[in-house]
């Protein structure tokens, strides 16, 4: 059985259901993430049990991406093992609770890994509600060993959809600019690495500039602008065979399009005879329609989740604003009205939110409001921030922030960060070079039910 709807070559895993939650065990252990503040769940993430020294390295591993995954969120406190009662072996058959109940455990995660015969891994693990006594969730995942990693994500998916009622998001990757060398002469190039930083690599060479990568919906494909011998094009990427194409050349483009919920088309800002409007591409046609005619500048477009509506910035009304309008360009509404400009807004794949930008006096922020404008709060700021970026369920962003450089241009530095809606937990995320305008993809397989 596959379950995942776009496969990445070279993989093969799939997941079989063992059991189904309970009714009961559903009503009692669901942490409230739209909380302004929650305090993190403590989770006992145990090593899956393996019979052969092969088996169990698996299994270790395994569990300390999955633990990892989890703390990163903010949202789990994972228990040190050196603290756990029972072994890996023991708990086989089903925990002895009392034993994770004196650890204040409110969850537990304990499993095992099987290598067949062919090679590839049976991954089975429980959630368990410790204090109810119940289990909460069993699958069985097989894959090749290679992706193992991409098991252990699958699994802390579950493991947070079940016990936060969202979807997780740790199944996913992220494309961005890796940057190097001098001010004057930055080397841009795109990388791409899963969400936790881990298989990094380069997805060009660096020769030529390029800037704002976006993933398509399809996962597999992306879109980005670079100025190839000095002349502005806009490519489409497929990360799993290499080829490059040309989208086009439009000179005086501000930012790489952005694909429409379904991929099938793009929206962009084009200057035009010295104007900024905003455009629609049909990636099947390649007919490009105007959707905005005003003297101001109109830029920055991202779609709704539903593809019905466009969000952008303008100037229209004299300063930097956020607007939103249908997608054939009819009923442009501003919705931005607090202090400062604002610019880059990216609708959420939930459809609930749209983020954006913000520079007030000397700061930048990056913030957050309703498609309507109301609700606007500030997530984080610095130097410089920029380029939202959500994650695939819509609760946790990314962008960069810039530190200053000082007088003779040296030190300062630019680095990706995550930050969840409540504004408490920001991450680092770790690159191995300056790391700038980031694109978050879609969930690589589709959340077990």
């Amino acid at each position: 059985m596959r379950v995942m709807g776009i496969v990445i070559k070279g993989l093969a895993l799939f997941i079989l259901l063992m059991s189904l939650m309970t009714e009961r065990a559903a009503a009692e252990l669901v942490i409230d993430v739209t909380r302004g503040h929650a305090q993190p769940m403590p989770i006992a993430v145990t090593d899956l049990f393996g019979t052969a020294a092969q088996e169990s390295r698996f299994g270790h591993d395994i569990s300390r991406v999955v633990s990892a995954d989890l703390e990163r969120s903010g949202l789990f406190r994972p228990i040190d093992p050196k603290a756990f009662l029972q072994t890996p072996e023991s708990l086989v058959m089903q925990p002895k609770f009392a034993d994770w109940q004196v650890l204040n455990a409110q969850a537990m995660v304990s499993g095992r890994v099987i290598v067949q015969p062919d090679g590839r891994l049976r991954v089975e693990f429980l959630l368990w509600d410790v204090f109810a006594g119940e289990q909460l969730v069993g699958q069985a995942l097989f894959t090749q060993a290679e992706n193992w990693r991409r098991v252990a994500h699958m699994m802390a998916d579950t493991i947070y959809s079940r016990l936060t009622g969202e979807e997780g998001y740790f199944d996913s990757r992220i494309v961005y600019v890796a940057e190097s060398g001098p001010a004057i002469r930055r080397v841009k190039r795109l990388a791409i690495m899963d969400q936790d930083g881990e298989n990094h690599r380069y997805l060009t060479d660096g020769s030529w500039l390029v800037l704002t990568p976006r993933f398509s919906p399809t996962v597999q494909e992306i879109t980005y602008m670079s100025y190839f011998r000095n002349v502005p094009r806009v490519y489409l990427f497929n990360i799993e065979t290499g080829r490059r194409e040309v989208l086009g050349d439009f000179p005086g483009m501000t930012f790489a399009p952005r694909f429409s919920p379904d991929g099938h088309k793009v929206v962009m800002s084009m200057a035009r005879q010295g104007n900024s409007e905003i455009y629609e591409m049909d990636l099947r046609t390649r007919a490009v329609r105007q959707i905005t005619t005003h003297p101001a500048i109109d830029t920055s477009p991202s779609y709704s989740a539903d593809g019905l509506r466009v969000t952008f910035n303008s100037d229209r009304s004299g300063t930097q604003q956020i607007y939103v309008m249908n997608a054939d360009g009819s009923g442009v509404e501003r919705i931005s009205f607090g202090d400062g400009r604002y610019a880059t807004p990216v609708w959420s794949p939930r459809g609930d939110l749209i983020a954006f930008t913000k520079f007030k006096g000397s700061r930048f922020y990056i913030g957050v409001m309703k498609p309507d404008g109301s609700g606007e709060r500030q997530l984080a700021e610095g130097f410089l921030v920029e380029s939202p970026t959500w994650a695939p369920n819509g609760r946790v962003l990314m962008f960069f922030r810039e530190t200053p450089r000082n007088s003779s241009g040296r030190g300062g530095s630019v680095r990706l960060y995550s930050v969840d809606l409540t504004g408490y937990n920001e991450r680092l995320v770790v690159t191995p070079q300056d790391a700038s305008d980031p694109a978050w993809s879609p969930l690589l397989s589709p959340p077990a039910r």
